[in-house]
């Protein structure tokens, strides 16, 4: 099996690595403490940033062709630089998992994110994007051959489920409105065609280089964004002159930051640090998520929001902390449920 791509649920990277030729051990920088922590504050603060990034950037841009545009241009300039890194030329068949884990990611999962953000506050999509690590479980269960779960990830995910629930349950529950229930129910299939691909990634023949295959999916998920966006009607209904700085800005954010900066220090850390330490981003982009909202978008931390998410990351952790059935089987990583 071929080397996997940065948000799979998986450990080491060199872990059953075949295919392409990977880089030479001089292409990854020297591990400092000030490199671990410069890395660790990206994934912990800049994944927690973008949910707020797409917020303001879907006041001028269509969700869809917000997305879009964001992952061709990101995989535009990450496909040479990943290229020249790895030494290896993708084959056919990468291309076409690519094609597959970057359809069900990008266009099914962070195109969810996007167009809930619509009616769902920015703190709140970044709760149930992290019901990603609970949707893992299932989908890794119900595969065929895969493996059921233990006592303790079943407890996990029926917490993390009764916080989904309790979030979007009937108006005035609990201390607050409930969650747009369409928005909700979108960002929650979402959430499932990212775990769906996350796992699917595992068994399918990507390049060895993370970040080569981030690339291709980028390219071959914004693609499919883009058409999406032509197809909805997004494209011909754009009006450029209602973008504002705001938004065009936080595009910018979203390639800049988000995609390269973001991803080329999580490539970093799964070489460098314990995989159970670099899932802890998990649990910490909806507390980052929440907190930005609240503070720069004015949205409502309620007491149902707020308990809905104790319970959920409660969950998350349960379900990530879990031991494995497996002596032999690498430690997991959760997939990005915005990436």
């Amino acid at each position: 099996m071929n080397r996997r791509m940065p948000s799979v649920a998986e450990a080491a990277p060199e872990a059953n690595a075949t295919g392409t030729t990977p880089a030479g051990p001089c292409s990854r920088p020297a591990v400092t403490t000030a490199r671990l922590v410069a890395a660790f504050a990206a994934i912990y603060l800049i994944w927690g940033s973008t949910y707020l990034a797409i917020r303001f950037g879907i006041e001028g841009f269509p969700p869809l062709l917000l997305a879009g545009a964001r992952h061709v241009i990101a995989g535009i300039v990450l496909f040479p630089v990943a290229r020249y890194r790895s030494g290896g030329r993708p084959t056919a068949r990468n291309w076409r998992a690519a094609a597959l884990v970057g359809i069900l990611l990008l266009l099914f999962g962070n195109g969810a994110v996007c167009w809930s953000e619509q009616t769902v506050p920015s703190g709140v999509a970044a709760i149930l994007a992290a019901t990603v690590s609970l949707w893992m479980v299932i989908v890794e269960w119900l595969r065929p051959g895969g493996a059921r779960p233990s006592g303790r990830v079943f407890a996990g995910l029926a917490l993390g489920f009764s916080g989904l629930i309790f979030l979007v349950g009937p108006s005035h529950f609990g201390g607050g409105e409930r969650v747009n229930p369409m928005g909700a129910t979108v960002l929650a299939l979402g959430a499932l065609a990212w775990a769906t691909g996350s796992v699917f990634s595992k068994h399918i023949e990507l390049p060895r280089s993370p970040l080569l295959g981030t690339a291709m999916q980028s390219l071959v998920g914004g693609a499919a964004l883009l058409i999406a966006a032509f197809l909805s009607g997004e494209i011909s209904a754009f009006d450029a002159h209602r973008v504002s700085l705001r938004s065009a800005l936080a595009l910018l954010y979203l390639i800049v930051f988000g995609s390269w900066i973001g991803f080329t220090a999580y490539t970093y850390l799964l070489g460098v640090a314990p995989p159970g330490r670099v899932g802890t981003y998990a649990y910490v982009n909806p507390v980052v998520a929440m907190f930005l909202g609240w503070a720069f978008a004015g949205e409502p931390v309620t007491l149902r929001t707020f308990s809905a998410a104790a319970v959920i990351l409660t969950a998350v952790v349960l379900v990530i902390t879990a031991p494995h059935r497996t002596p032999n089987e690498p430690e997991p990583i959760p997939a990005p449920g915005e990436a």
